[in-house]
């Protein structure tokens, strides 16, 4: 059994418990995911099985889409509605949609964001949850990251005699806390605030509509029917360049064998993917650290041809 499965993560589980669910249902150890998500947020969560957990890492640094609630009106110690309220301020003046879109607008691109205490990033060798359980508050590393596109979802805005909310539809790059957007949101709005919902909708190309329920899991586990249903390999490196190779030189590639630059892909930095012409991935590659003009192994996917 290889492949990657597109889960729907519900609400309740950890990422991790996922796995652990999975390798009862499949049967099977070799299983990971491709990127925590909080207990709280559903929504795609890809699974990599057999040998398609070599390329775990590549689907958990492409981007990843979301359609999230932000409440304004009082912030809370994990940044979204499971947590205890820390600061509260009445909006009793009317945020209207314009106001919304420029403070969105003023969010996209690249912006520095500061991990929320209730979160896994490490600190010293400790996940900054563990220091929040304890109570204690400790100097958190701000970090980059892109934000490709958000907006506003239309209809969205809802006020209540103390707070206002919307939903907002986000893309992008690895690390980014979206519960911490919703605080920066709010904070530029002039108000606590925090994420009330999140979906994650889209990650690297697997959408919603790509996946299956646990239910549905198990059903085609007792039919032996779940192979037919797993993606291959190489729709999670999709967003990878590819340099397609020729038959004898496939040969050399499966055992690790280092290969000229193609002039095309000169200016990638990131991994490249070698491939058939059939469109078969057979490894991943990378810029020679030492010797230019030259790609070498990262990881031998194909051992047979």
């Amino acid at each position: 059994m290889e492949g990657i499965l597109p889960l729907f993560k519900p609400a309740g589980l950890t990422s991790h418990d996922c796995v652990f669910k999975l390798r009862k249902i499949l049967r099977t150890k070799k299983i990971g995911h491709t990127g925590t998500l909080d207990p709280d947020v559903t929504g795609v969560l890809p699974i990599c099985i057999g040998r398609a957990t070599k390329i775990a890492e590549y689907i958990t640094n492409a981007g990843k889409v979301y359609e999230g609630e932000a409440t304004i009106g009082f912030s809370t110690t994990t940044e979204d509605a499971s947590g205890d309220i820390v600061d509260k301020k009445k909006v009793e003046t009317a945020i209207s949609v314009d106001q919304i879109l420029k403070v969105l607008e003023s969010l996209t691109g690249e912006i520095e964001q500061t991990p929320p205490m209730f979160s896994a990033v490490k600190v010293n060798g400790k996940r900054l949850y563990e220091y929040a359980r304890q109570g204690i508050e400790v100097e958190r590393p701000t970090r980059k990251v892109t934000i490709y596109s958000i907006s506003l979802i239309e209809g969205s805005l809802i006020a209540t005699e103390e707070t206002v909310s919307f939903r907002f539809r986000v893309a992008c790059s690895k690390g980014t806390y979206i519960r911490t957007l919703a605080v920066m949101i709010g904070e530029r709005l002039g108000y606590p605030a925090h994420m009330s919902h999140l979906v994650r909708v889209q990650s690297a190309e697997f959408t919603l509509e790509d996946c299956f329920s646990f239910e549905q899991i198990e059903k085609m586990a007792e039919e032996g029917s779940i192979q037919s249903f797993l993606r291959p390999i190489e729709e999670g490196l999709l967003n990878l360049p590819k340099y397609t190779i020729n038959d004898k030189v496939a040969e050399k590639i499966k055992n690790g064998a280092v290969l000229q630059m193609p002039a095309e892909l000169a200016d990638f930095d990131e991994p490249i993917v070698v491939e058939t012409s059939a469109g078969n991935a057979l490894a991943i590659y990378q810029k020679h650290p030492r010797k230019a003009g030259l790609l070498k192994p990262v990881k031998v996917l194909r051992n047979e041809q």
